[in-house]
């Protein structure tokens, strides 16, 4: 999905009242902090400068990230949530995803930092009639209170900002807020599909049913050095290659993800699981289905099949 051409406005005009030096030293040491800090808990981001930085940087490729994370339960459900929780909203980047999903009614942004908070409203005012209008609230995944409630909560690279005693009870308050859906997206690596992991043990345990990406409700089935996780490509624009000092024309994001329902979800189709391997007049396709995890040759004799592997991608279903 592209990335909307007013937010790529309204971030430019933001990045015009900063010298682009000090855009891209706040850009790597949040980078820096991220990698070294998160998962204790810490306050990896306070300033304006930080929170501009983290824009430019980061709100493309948690959009691209979000977008396909969301599509990818919506094709497996059909749900059509109108009202959305962003917990964690940092400067909004869910929203604008969901937004474009969705015939969102009413939004909801969690941000415990002034400054992603002061922001991502400033953005949202170049957004839709429903963005515009979106509540924006102090608050903290930590603190005891409960959350508002909506029908699709997203909790977008939160858990790992958390310390490992807090998740299990952040975890809990994000399910008791899903009236419908609860969407959990983390970057792409083993450490992250662990957090991811946890919500499935906790929350499966409870009667929650996997939308998305399993098409079944046992453990996971990988093991040792595997992990689920996938990719979206953001195109980067002039000023994204600025800041992170690059020359290519796109970046890919990887990150894994759950989406856990309310409602007893059919699965009658399998998950790419990896890159399909193409060949002359065949197609090598690794799929989690809903009883096994199986590699499988599509052939060119197969037909639709094969179009049909031949147009897929890592994470796209398939039925075989």
């Amino acid at each position: 999905m592209e990335f909307p051409a007013a937010l790529t406005n309204a971030i430019q005009q933001l990045a015009a009242g900063y010298p682009m030096a000090q855009l891209k030293s706040a850009a790597q040491e949040l980078s820096r902090r991220y990698r070294q800090e998160t998962g204790q808990g810490k306050v990896l981001l306070s300033e304006d400068l930080q929170a501009a930085a983290y824009a430019l940087a980061r709100m493309p490729a948690t959009f691209g990230a979000v977008a396909a994370a969301l599509g990818y339960a919506l094709e497996a459900t059909g749900f059509e949530a109108k009202t959305l929780l962003d917990a964690g909203a940092g400067t909004g980047a869910a929203c604008w995803a969901a937004d474009a999903l969705l015939p969102l009614q009413r939004v909801i942004c969690l941000e415990r930092e002034g400054a992603m908070r002061r922001l991502g409203q400033e953005l949202m005012c170049e957004g839709s009639e429903t963005l515009q209008g979106a509540e924006w609230q102090t608050a903290d995944l930590t603190a005891a209170a409960p959350l508002p409630k909506a029908e699709l909560v997203v909790a977008s690279y939160v858990l790992g900002e958390l310390s490992p005693a807090a998740r299990s009870a952040a975890l809990q308050k994000l399910w008791e807020a899903a009236e419908g859906m609860l969407l959990i997206i983390e970057p792409g690596t083993p450490a992250a599909f662990a957090q991811i992991e946890l919500a499935r043990q906790i929350l499966v345990g409870q009667g929650a049913h996997i939308a998305a990406p399993c098409p079944h409700e046992q453990p996971c089935r990988l093991s040792g050095q595997d992990w689920c996780h996938f990719a979206c490509r953001v195109p980067r624009s002039r000023l994204h290659k600025q800041l992170k000092g690059g020359e290519a024309p796109y970046e890919d994001e990887k990150f894994s993800y759950l989406a856990l329902a309310r409602f007893e979800v059919c699965h009658n189709k399998s998950r790419i699981l990896r890159h399909p391997q193409v060949a002359k007049g065949q197609i090598g396709l690794m799929l989690c289905g809903a009883q096994e995890n199986k590699s499988v040759l599509v052939k060119k004799k197969d037909g639709a099949l094969f179009k049909a592997a031949r147009k897929a991608k890592c994470g796209d279903t398939i039925e075989v």
